[in-house]
């Protein structure tokens, strides 16, 4: 090694200089970040994290990239060295700020939970609860109580229970009520959806044989009549989820396929998919009407529904299974259903969720889903008007200018909910000439807290539909993130050390 590579190396801090800087940063401009960083990461997280800085540090040097030893002293290195703790340091799940338009996104969380439930999730998190404990008897209870009798009440069902999610719930009804004996479905009801999620193999793994009937775009009543044999267990319906088949079409309804089950002595299942508990037609909006809720298809002759507690119902992540006792009773028996209960956390949320829909005005003011989907087109431009207005306040003066502006557009359900159903929106969008709207939005996604927008007609656009008005400041900072503000062709933020990160 050189004079001058070792010159240079000599100049990097000690390990213990380093973590003293974060311990007691003195006065500096990054002390507070020093000390929230101290106080907040495991020491040995910390330690690894400033190691992993300065190894990248004498990569730098070795490489040659870096010429002074001034630029190699802890006051120099400082404030990079935070900014790489903070990075490579942060939770690997984490928020993000969704500004797609998809309400119900799969891929980021699905539904948002109402501030009611985060707090009942909050409580039974930190202290001890009575899960399995009857406080009146004062001895072994049931974690199912906590929400059936709301449940019921809800959906008009006889009994009702709740496991890990709806692929769990479709699961133990079929293997409770159909293991080794053939199901009869239709074959346009035999859907995939999002990671692979297939009705066939579900009924496999339940141990049920499958019997398709009809075909993919036409079932007829005679379909089902033919399909029965003394092997049948039941008939179910799937709800269609992420498609829709339009056309020459035919199906059997509810009421229709009840009796033809009930004649034989079937139970008629059905398997809703996201799940609704809310009256959209009453409550006025007559567009979202489509999707039929659990009070719906028991009303109409359904003996079990199943659904999601999240997705539409705008709650965790659960499986809802609703019907009749004589069915509730025999898979609340099932082996299998211990494996897949809930857990206290989830069964709290669950209960405040439901709890909110005891009044409908009040759950679509209080669930985000809910408030989300049925904002007007109207509302949605005002939103869109003021979100427009914070940026173009951000960027005011930037070089190169940022072209910030609104038009009307297009929402989606999203998770399998409302499938094939546009809701009108107005979208911010945002263009400027060094960077593509694809390469912001890429750029976006490694920001604190990373934000998903989409990109549409050569356009960087955010939809106010999935955004709260209080994190319209928030995205503004996110965008300053990677569009800093630039003076007489400079940017003003201070010149980064050398070390590459």
């Amino acid at each position: 090694m050189s004079a001058r590579y070792h010159t240079l190396l000599s100049a990097l801090p000690s390990m213990h200089a380093a973590l003293e800087a974060f311990t007691a940063p003195g006065d500096i401009p990054c002390a507070a970040s020093c000390l929230a960083l101290s106080a907040a990461l495991p020491r040995p997280l910390l330690r690894e994290s400033i190691d992993g800085f300065l190894k990248l540090c004498r990569q730098s040097v070795m490489k040659g990239d870096v010429n002074s030893a001034d630029d190699l002293g802890l006051p120099a290195l400082l404030p990079r060295m935070v900014r790489h703790v903070e990075r490579v340091s942060r939770p690997h799940f984490r928020r993000v700020l969704n500004a797609t338009g998809v309400v119900i996104h799969t891929n980021l969380g699905r539904s948002p939970l109402a501030p009611e439930a985060v707090r009942a999730v909050a409580e039974t998190a930190m202290r001890y609860s009575n899960l399995e404990f009857d406080l009146t008897a004062g001895d072994r209870g049931d974690r199912h109580g906590h929400v059936e009798d709301l449940l019921c009440r809800l959906t008009g069902a006889e009994g009702a229970m709740a496991v890990n999610n709806n692929a769990a719930a479709v699961l133990l009804l079929l293997d409770t009520l159909c293991r080794d004996k053939e199901v009869v479905i239709s074959r346009g009801e035999l859907v995939e959806i999002g990671g692979s999620f297939r009705i066939p193999d579900i009924m496999e793994k339940s141990g049920c044989l499958l019997q398709e009937t009809g075909t993919t775009n036409r079932t007829h009543a005679y379909d089902y009549v033919a399909a029965i044999n003394e092997r049948t267990a039941a008939i179910m319906k799937v709800h269609p989820s992420n498609f829709r088949i339009i056309g020459f079409t035919r199906g059997v309804g509810r009421e229709a396929l009840a009796d033809l089950a009930h004649a034989r002595h079937l139970p008629l299942l059905e398997d809703l998919g996201g799940g609704v508990l809310f009256d959209f037609a009453a409550a006025g909006f007559p567009h979202l009407a489509e999707e039929v809720s659990a009070a719906q298809a028991l009303a109409q002759g359904v003996d079990v529904v199943t659904f999601s507690g999240d997705k539409a119902l705008g709650g965790p992540q659960a499986g809802i299974i609703a019907g009749k006792t004589e069915y509730l009773n025999r898979i609340k028996k099932n082996p299998l259903a211990r494996a897949l209960r809930i857990d206290k956390m989830t069964l709290a949320a669950l209960e405040a969720t439901l709890r909110l829909y005891l009044d409908p005005a009040l759950a679509v003011k209080r669930i985000p889903v809910l408030r989300m989907l049925c904002m007007s087109e109207d509302e949605l431009r005002r939103r869109a008007g003021s979100l427009a207005k914070v940026l173009k306040k951000r960027f005011a003066g930037h070089v190169p200018p940022v072209k910030i502006s609104i038009r009307p557009s297009v929402s989606r359900g999203g998770g399998g909910a409302f499938p094939g159903q546009d809701f009108p929106t107005w979208l911010v969008t945002l263009q400027t000439e060094t960077r593509t709207p694809d390469a912001l939005r890429a750029a976006l996604l490694e920001t604190e807290p990373p934000l998903v927008a989409r990109v549409q007609d050569n356009a960087l656009c955010f939809d106010p539909r999935t955004l709260d008005k209080e994190e319209d400041a928030l995205l503004a900072g996110v965008l300053g993130q990677v569009l800093p503000f630039r003076e007489s062709g400079k940017e003003s933020s201070p010149r980064l050390p050398p070390a590459k990160t």
